[in-house]
């Protein structure tokens, strides 16, 4: 790039970030940052009747929890400030005003009822509903009469003539500008629309590309025009094609494209969102599918961007993200797993405890390589806690009360009453349940199943030798030993009858 690139990613305050513009920042980032240009980050808050307060830090948060910078805007400040809309509105009243002076726009006292009847009767023709150009050619004298009965729009004066987009990733799209109707710059109450908005923001901060999703596409010859109207040099476009959900249509709720708050709640890590969503749309290549921010950043250019709609699949979401679990350090993964553990009762704060710190991290690799979200540990290691098992499934009462299990579970008492302490590890263990099951002689399934379901409550689960360590001498006998008396219960009360 022989220009200073220079992008923006504009969200409305309106609540956590989405799926869709997630991916929108995230390309915009990659761009940027492999060109080694600016990333600018700008609140579109315009819309009063949806932005709400707490959103603005809400998006700075989003975008910080993945991992995401930016060089000027938002809650960093920058030389092209103020970067919220609602706080620039002098500086949109003062280029529309130079817009009326040389033509280009004009003040527009239509109410919201007569367009309503112009919309109806373009339906009504089975036409597409655009401005009559009613206040086109007002007269002075007709500006001040109407002046003092409303508060006049200002709209723009489309010059019929044909506008070319010449996309960056879908090539060159030309439009009919007598097609577009005059449309509304600054609505009555002297806010700006949209077009108007981005189209001064985007100059008077030197964006240099914008790259979006492609519902855009019809808002681009608008701001061409405005543009051109106002001298200004027109940015690059670049349009992505739209996420579609599993069933090929527009991604919504029903897919699980809901607000990041969800994912973050479910135990996803930012990696594995990151590294999946920048796969929407855009390819290394070749095969790989792993790759960190960095990696992704030096090898993203929008030539390698589809031009078709890319699929949203939660399956393929939890496969990355059960990658980068796996992938942890033990230590990251337990400070990441200790909000989920929380629920079990667990102390977040663990640094005057090195011990139990020790504990925890033996029980969350544990099970490192069988979750895929961070949500699902409390879950899977709930019977870690407590002395007893409160409630064995119905699978593992099975295993448990029949004699196979009553004499399984006699055998591995005695043989692992006898272990001294100082042999209590995962190597020791998994030699002493060999002697189990060579005592038993009934099948390794036969005699681990009913064990593992009196120590956990369940028959699935890691690997015993780790459980069985974890747990210690005095539980895990003592859990055996419950077992036991219960399947002995069972079974003399079912002689008896």
């Amino acid at each position: 790039m022989e220009e200073k690139v220079r992008v923006r990613f504009a969200p409305a305050p309106t609540g956590h970030l989405h799926i869709g513009n997630i991916r929108t920042f995230l390309f915009n980032w990659l761009f940027a940052r492999h060109y080694n240009g600016e990333v600018i980050l700008r609140i579109e808050d315009t819309d009063v009747t949806r932005s709400q307060d707490e959103a603005y830090d809400a998006i700075v948060d989003d975008l910080r929890w993945l991992g995401l910078d930016w060089d000027e805007g938002y809650s960093v400040g920058g030389l092209y400030g103020p970067y919220r809309q609602s706080e620039r509105l002098d500086l949109y009243r003062k280029y529309a005003e130079d817009l009326i002076s040389k033509g280009d726009a004009y003040l527009c006292f239509c109410t919201p009822e007569e367009l309503e009847e112009e919309r109806t009767a373009y339906l009504a023709k089975g036409r597409m509903p655009r401005y009559s150009g009613k206040c086109r050619n007002l007269t002075a004298d007709d500006i001040a009469r109407l002046s003092k009965e409303r508060t006049p729009a200002i709209r723009f004066r489309v010059p019929r003539e044909t506008i070319v987009l010449n996309d960056i990733i879908r090539g060159e799209i030309p439009f009919d500008g007598s097609g577009i109707g005059d449309f509304v710059i600054m609505r009555s109450d002297g806010f700006p629309t949209y077009n108007f908005a981005v189209v001064v923001d985007d100059a008077e901060m030197k964006v240099t590309h914008i790259i979006r999703a492609d519902e855009h596409i019809s808002n681009t010859p608008r701001q061409i025009m405005l543009y051109k109207a106002l001298g200004l040099p027109v940015p690059k476009f670049g349009h992505v094609a739209m996420i579609l959900g599993t069933d090929k249509t527009k991604l919504s709720k029903r897919h699980g494209a809901t607000s990041l708050s969800y994912y973050r709640e479910a135990g996803y890590l930012p990696e594995a969102i990151v590294n999946y969503l920048a796969f929407l749309g855009w390819t290394p290549g070749d095969t790989r599918e792993i790759m960190g921010l960095q990696e992704i950043a030096a090898e993203f250019t929008l030539d390698r961007v589809s031009k078709s709609p890319s699929m949203f699949d939660p399956k393929r979401l939890d496969w990355f993200n059960s990658q980068y679990i796996r992938a942890c350090d033990p230590d990251k993964l337990l400070d990441i797993a200790l909000p989920f553990l929380s629920r079990l009762g667990v102390s977040t704060d663990l640094h005057a405890d090195i011990e139990e710190r020790e504990r925890l991290k033996k029980i969350v690799v544990l099970v490192q390589d069988s979750i895929t979200r961070l949500s699902e540990i409390p879950d899977e290691v709930s019977f870690f806690f407590g002395d007893t098992v409160k409630q064995w499934d119905g699978s593992a009462e099975k295993w448990i009360k029949n004699p196979t299990g009553e004499r399984a579970l006699g055998e591995f008492i005695d043989v692992f009453s006898g272990i001294e302490d100082a042999e209590f590890d995962a190597e020791q263990i998994q030699a002493y349940l060999k002697t189990v099951i060579d005592r038993v002689q009934v099948g390794t399934r036969k005699v681990l199943m009913p064990i593992r379901a009196a120590l956990t409550g369940r028959t699935k689960g890691p690997e015993l030798q780790g459980v069985i360590e974890i747990l210690g001498k005095e539980r895990t006998i003592k859990r055996a030993h419950d077992a036991l008396q219960e399947a002995r219960r069972d079974y003399h009360d079912a002689t008896d009858l």
